[in-house]
């Protein structure tokens, strides 16, 4: 079984439609939930990665988010990954990140456990239920989203910080639009 699917065959990522719910409910929070949200969506990132982003590891000029990728245990591993511009304008607005003072404190102050549970209640307010409703699940959304929007593996690798590309390959499995549209050919 996929890493993608639990031992029971639920699905562990978000669909297009539970995304699109996913931020529609961050907007009714507070600013800073929501931003936290998006850029949980649009990135890739971890919690804990998300959480570490500091406005000096946002290249506005460039386009990029700059993750320090935790999960090697090992410091000074960075990745820049594309930044939705939408998501980057958001995060200059509600951060002040033009006039920030302290370009090395956090944008968001949180534990790692009170970010956690914002994001199941946005999934709550979402009515998304089940293995896909975790911020794990807005990852590989993100994974299968490039996949299907046709991302090359490497690429996808290198964004999502993964050291092997099999860990990668698993988003290729997620049955996307191309595939459904060659099935359905099946039955004309």
């Amino acid at each position: 079984m996929s890493e993608l699917y639990t031992v029971n065959g639920q699905r562990k990522y978000l669909n297009q439609t539970e995304r699109d719910a996913f931020l529609a409910a961050a907007k009714t929070f507070p600013e800073e939930v929501e931003s936290f949200c998006h850029l949980l969506a649009v990135s890739g990132c971890r919690i804990s990665e998300a959480l570490q982003l500091i406005p000096n590891r946002i290249d506005q000029k460039e386009g990029v988010f700059i993750f320090e990728t935790l999960k090697k245990r090992k410091k000074g591993i960075y990745r820049a990954v594309p930044a939705s511009p939408t998501v980057l304008t958001m995060l200059v607005q509600i951060h002040k990140l033009r006039s920030s003072r302290n370009k090395t404190k956090p944008l968001w102050s949180w534990s790692r456990q009170h970010a956690w549970r914002l994001v199941k209640a946005v999934m709550k307010k979402a009515d998304i239920e089940g293995a896909q409703a975790t911020a794990k699940g807005l990852r590989h959304s993100f994974g299968v989203l490039a996949i299907q929007k046709g991302i090359p593996l490497n690429v996808l690798q290198k964004w999502l910080g993964h050291a092997d590309i099999k860990t990668t390959a698993i988003y290729a499995e997620a049955v996307g639009a191309e595939e459904k549209e060659l099935a359905a050919r099946m039955w004309e």
